[in-house]
Formats: C-alpha cells, sequence, structure tokens
C-alpha cells in the first residue's frame, strides 16, 4: 500500500464517528437475520409446526442455509480488498516534477516512462496512463480509487454499505456467494412458511390468538421482499461475470491501447469469464474459499484469446 493512504483507519474524533456510523446497515441487517431466526426458529418450528418430522427437515436445512449464509457474508465484510503494490507508486522526484509543470504532454511522458516497466493496458480516454493523484499511483487494469475506502483497489467492483467493504478482486467470489445464498436463505423461508402465512392471513378478519401469527405473517414478507431484490441482484451480477465486466466497467467501458473504449475488452468466453473469477476447481466453485485465478494485476483480453487462436490456427495450416 502506498504510504500516506489507508483502509478505514479514521484518526479523529470525527473520523471514528463516522468510521461508526458506516456500520449502521450491516449492524441493521444482522438485526434482521436475529429476529428471523427467532421467528423462523422458534414461532413458526417450534410452536406452530405440528409434526416432528416436518419440524427436524425445516431445522435441518434452515440452519445449513443460515451457517453458509452468514459465512460468505463474513468473508465479504472481512476480507481486505487488495490495493495497489509500491511498484507503481512514482517516485516523489517524478510527482514533484509533474507538480512543477502544466504542459499536459510534458506530464503524460514522465507517466508513459515510468509505466514502461510495468504491465498496463488499460488508458483515459485521451489515451494517457491512468494515475491517481490522491495515492501517487499509476493504476493498475481495471483498479480504481475507492472515495470510501480512501486508496486505489485492484479490480474494483463496487463499494458496497451492505458490507462496509470495497467489493473487488479479493472478496468478488465471496460476494456473489453471499447474493446466492442469501437468496436461498429467503427463498427457503418464504416457501416453507407460505401454507402458515396464507392460513394466518385469512384470520386476519377474525381473532388473532397468539403473538405468533404476526411473526409469521411479517416473516413471510420480510423474506419476500429480501429474496426479490437479491434475486434481480444476483441475476445482474451473474450476467456481468458471463461478460467479464465489473460494476464499474459496465457504465464506464474500460480504454485500451490500441482499439480504445471496448466493453468486451476482458471477454475471454463465457466459461473462461466464469473461471477467472470461480477458479477451475469445479468442487470448490460453491465453497467460500478464494479460488479466483490471477494476481489482481494482469487480466487476460480478448485480443489475447484472438491472438492465441490465429496463432493455433497458423499452426495447424503449416502442419
Amino acid at each position: 500500500m502506498p504510504p500516506g493512504t489507508s483502509i478505514r483507519t479514521p484518526n479523529t474524533f470525527c473520523g471514528q464517528i463516522i468510521h461508526s456510523v458506516k456500520w449502521v446497515p450491516v449492524v441493521f441487517l444482522m438485526c434482521i437475520v436475529a429476529w428471523s431466526y427467532y421467528a423462523y426458529v422458534f414461532q413458526l418450528c417450534i410452536l406452530t409446526v405440528k409434526t416432528f418430522f416436518e419440524k427436524l427437515i425445516y431445522l435441518i436445512i434452515y440452519h445449513f442455509l443460515l451457517v453458509i449464509f452468514l459465512w460468505t457474508y463474513w468473508l465479504t465484510i472481512f476480507t481486505p480488498p487488495a490495493t495497489v503494490p509500491r511498484k507503481f507508486l512514482l517516485p516523489p522526484e517524478e510527482f514533484e516534477k509533474m507538480g512543477r509543470t502544466t504542459d499536459e504532454t510534458a506530464q503524460r511522458n514522465i507517466l508513459e516512462n515510468f509505466a514502461r516497466t510495468l504491465h498496463v493496458v488499460n488508458r483515459t480516454l485521451n489515451g494517457a496512463v491512468r494515475f491517481c493523484e490522491k495515492c501517487q499511483v499509476v493504476k493498475p487494469d481495471r483498479a480504481h480509487h475507492c472515495s470510501v475506502c480512501g486508496v486505489c483497489i485492484l479490480k474494483m467492483d463496487h463499494h458496497c454499505p451492505w458490507v462496509n467493504n470495497c467489493v473487488s478482486f479479493t472478496n468478488y467470489k465471496f460476494f456473489l456467494l453471499f447474493l446466492g445464498y442469501a437468496f436461498l436463505y429467503c427463498f427457503f423461508i418464504d416457501i416453507t412458511s407460505l401454507q402458515y402465512f396464507i392460513l394466518f392471513w385469512k384470520d386476519l378478519q377474525g381473532n388473532l390468538e397468539n403473538s405468533s401469527k404476526f411473526h409469521i405473517l411479517f416473516l413471510f414478507v420480510v423474506a419476500a421482499m429480501f429474496c426479490t431484490s437479491l434475486a434481480s441482484l444476483f441475476i445482474y451480477h451473474l450476467i456481468l461475470v458471463g461478460k467479464n465486466r465489473t460494476t464499474l466497467e459496465a457504465f464506464r467501458h474500460p480504454v485500451f491501447i490500441i482499439r480504445g473504449p471496448d466493453k468486451n475488452g476482458f471477454n475471454l468466453g463465457t466459461m473462461n469469464n466464469f473461471q477467472e473469477v470461480f477458479g477451475d476447481r469445479t468442487l470448490l466453485w460453491f465453497i467460500p474459499v478464494f479460488t479466483s485465478l490471477g494476481d489482481g494485476l494482469v487480466f487476460p483480453t480478448s485480443t489475447d484469446i484472438e491472438m492465441g487462436s490465429n496463432l493455433l490456427m497458423t499452426s495447424q495450416r503449416s502442419e
């Protein structure tokens, strides 16, 4: 990490207050999960469901989904985002030289000379090397500066307030699994409480005998709301994975040295794109362990794939 940059390390009283406020969405979500546990396990399974076998099946599946959902959520929150290595840090004398001149060509030449030893193919819209003045680093491909974390993040997708962390190279797989398992958690609650929701809803015109009915009615509605939003977000990110784009790249296409802006610049084909995030070991795809390919600095491009295909075709023809 370049000197002078940090991730969520406030050193003033106001900074500590702001740092604490950022955890409010996470605390709120955990309170919802804690209440849903009480409503489902105690009010639904223990007090409402009649047969022992049904209770047992519900509780086993529920706790499995809850554990893996919380496991992926924990990893998404507490996996530190990868920052830019020191080799991308512009030397202080070069940074001062850039500050002393207003000539854009001279500034551009300084960055070009420094970046010659670095593997960077992304550029700004005017073709210049991407540079972060706050971190004083040449930005690696797909890296962006996060104003919340206060540092440049490798393969940054977006900063998510619900996890109080940057979704990026190091935790993108965990984030996707979190969305998927959170959806399954809410969906399971809905399908197993549906019959009781319908039954208790009919009783609204009559006399509600106990508080469990309120909890189950509210549980179904809340789970349905989260289920809908999680499904749409999960599908959206699966589409991005299939096209090998981050959320930022979906709105602003990456710019390359030769061909300029190209929304498919990192598209390697659906399976290769999927493996870049989830890894090439199928058994580990659905387990929350880091298996993403690469180092977060260098990414193969569609041009690399095309060149590889052309070389293969040329060698086959020569044979």
